[in-house]
């Protein structure tokens, strides 16, 4: 299967989005990163770290970036697929460590675009929920909406999945 460069894979909570995201890697071929933006603060989370690495299997590279993705994504090579998982969490670490989620996104954006590599990014829908009742969870629900359109605005191919199905939003599956 031959990706197109940049592939976004969006979706709810608990939607299969990075089960997919994997499918797509694995049927590259290719060598593949898997771009941990994770940070294990409790048990739960731990848990949750622990599963999706059972899920994905052995032959990953694993690099663990909560907050600074663009050098990562510079290194890089062109002969493999890339796997961000996710978009979601790295803007809830910017946001928690206090810095310019704008500027941070413009950063990552540019490095997407420069990245030799295929790269599939995984983020999470948060527009389908309610209005949040604290101006921190408004601050992340607008911001991870931002982002989220510039991501598949510059990706070119944009699937949602919903209950474990992918639908094409934008470009086609090979």
């Amino acid at each position: 299967m031959t990706l197109p460069n940049f592939t976004f894979v969006i979706g709810g909570a608990a939607s299969g989005k990075s089960a997919f995201a994997e499918h797509l890697c694995f049927q590259t071929k290719k060598s593949r990163i898997y771009i941990a933006t994770a940070q294990a603060f409790d048990a739960e989370m731990r848990a949750k770290i622990s599963a999706h690495q059972a899920q994905r299997g052995e032959n990953w590279r694993t690099v663990e970036a909560p907050l600074d993705l663009p050098p990562v994504l510079a290194r890089c090579p062109a002969d493999e697929v890339v796997l961000l998982d996710c978009a979601t969490l790295w803007l809830s670490n910017l946001l928690l460590a206090g810095r310019d989620v704008e500027a941070e996104g413009a950063a990552l954006l540019q490095a997407l675009a420069a990245c030799p590599a295929q790269l599939v990014v995984v983020s999470n829908e948060v527009g389908h929920g309610v209005v949040p009742d604290n101006a921190l969870a408004r601050q992340f629900r607008n911001a991870q909406g931002r982002l989220n359109q510039q991501l598949a605005a510059q990706a070119d191919l944009v699937v949602q999945v919903i209950a474990g199905l992918p639908q094409v939003l934008k470009g086609a599956l090979p």
